[in-house]
């Protein structure tokens, strides 16, 4: 057991992904940014349901290289450990059967922005996805009793995302995959 389930204050030094890998299956979503603990709130219903039907829709068309999933931790380093909503990944990482992958192994990382955690969801995660060499972020936000989707690409030489679109009816775009899909398809119908 590490020193900082032991006490009620954080380890000297921050937080490790070992302590992370230490903390009990509670069901709790834990993510770290530089050594800090960030306990996610359960996501709601809405949050759930665009993730469960984006997967289900990018698993449809996903090439053989690629593989579909949600939630999954992705290890940026030894301080730095962020699940996203929904991911793609080479397919060669996915048939080892990972509870966390490595950035290099993410092709895409999806965030759905929740009230709770919007600074994190905009600006914090796709600046760190895009340090950490992730080719492709999409955020899907919640307006009113619709969606909108931004999809982003790296650019690898100032690691940032650039916006490549911004979908209100359909997203329609040839990365990392062809996708092709109503916006109606993920919109949860209690929106």
């Amino acid at each position: 057991m590490t020193a900082a389930l032991q006490s009620d204050y954080p380890p000297e030094g921050g937080w490790t992904t070992d302590d992370l890998d230490a903390l009990p299956e509670d069901g709790h979503r834990r993510e770290l940014l530089d050594g800090v603990l960030i306990v996610i709130p359960s996501p709601t219903r809405i949050h759930q349901t665009i993730a469960m039907r984006l997967g289900v829709a990018l698993e449809e068309d996903c090439p053989e290289d690629y593989d579909v999933t949600q939630s999954v931790e992705v290890r940026i380093s030894r301080t730095r450990s962020f699940i996203p909503d929904v991911l793609v990944t080479t397919s060669t990482a996915a048939r080892r059967h990972p509870s966390k992958y490595e950035p290099h192994e993410v092709v895409l990382a999806v965030e759905i922005v929740s009230p709770s955690t919007q600074s994190i969801d905009r600006v914090l995660k796709p600046a760190l996805y895009a340090q950490a060499g992730i080719p492709y972020f999409w955020r899907i936000e919640v307006e009113g009793s619709a969606l909108v989707v931004h999809t982003c690409k790296l650019d690898p030489v100032n690691e940032v995302y650039t916006e490549t679109g911004r979908w209100t009816k359909f997203i329609d775009t040839g990365e990392p995959f062809p996708v092709n899909l109503p916006l109606s398809r993920i919109t949860p119908r209690f929106l």
